[in-house]
């Protein structure tokens, strides 16, 4: 079990014998990512009251819970996308992702390839790049890049086999780092203006544009998850 994952397991079983420093803990470490999923479902506007209600669920159920940091992360997500569709259904609308991805360029965790995939893709376009996908591939990546599941985990929490989970993130990778490309060679195909005001620049001997590193990381984190 890795440091971090100790920590909050630590924090998890405190929690339960009522540390509220504990659940304090708990709740830095988890809320982020676990926003950052809800937004996957709701439109922006709606998710910190999802996310809210979501965590009065966690603090009641908690005693309930059974498990290390990685199932508390799923068992988390799943109350999570239980509160999502309870309102979604109340407010009769559709899945929705947001523009805004400030808390995802900021989270906490080890610099693993997932991770800095989401860093790559961590500037203003990541979500509204999500929010062109199938939900499945929105919600697939998410939960093993951000979330930070397995994809045994993730399969749990939407109902799936593991298998269907792996191939709907490795396919969303593959579709952002898609999207992110053609974003950054401008409006049709046209190359973005360098420094020195040129449209173009002399071919380097590897690509160090964001563009290169988006392409080269994400497609890094597909094979990453693909095997996990």
């Amino acid at each position: 079990m890795q440091g971090d994952d100790a920590e909050l397991t630590a924090a998890v079983r405190a929690a339960q014998d009522g540390d509220e420093s504990a659940f304090r803990t708990v709740y830095r470490t988890v809320h982020p990512r676990l926003l950052g999923y809800v937004r996957t479902l709701v439109p922006d506007a709606d998710a910190e009251d999802v996310a809210s209600e979501a965590w009065l669920q966690i603090a009641r159920d908690l005693t309930r819970f059974s498990g290390d940091a990685d199932r508390f992360r799923g068992w988390a997500a799943r109350i999570a996308r239980n509160r999502a569709l309870d309102h979604i259904r109340m407010r009769g609308r559709r899945p929705a992702v947001a523009g805004d991805d400030t808390e995802l360029a900021s989270l906490p965790g080890g610099a693993d390839t997932a991770d800095l995939a989401m860093e790559s893709l961590g500037t203003g376009r990541t979500m509204r790049a999500i929010a062109t996908l199938p939900r499945d591939q929105a919600e697939a990546v998410v939960l093993r890049v951000v979330v930070g599941l397995d994809a045994k985990s993730a399969a749990e929490v939407l109902g799936k086999r593991p298998g269907a989970v792996r191939t709907a993130a490795h396919r969303g990778l593959r579709k952002l780092a898609e999207l992110l490309d053609g974003d950054a060679e401008g409006p049709e195909g046209e190359a973005p203006l360098h420094a020195d005001g040129n449209g173009g620049a002399p071919p380097p001997r590897r690509d160090p544009s964001p563009r290169g590193l988006r392409r080269g990381v994400t497609r890094n984190a597909a094979r990453t998850l693909k095997e996990t």
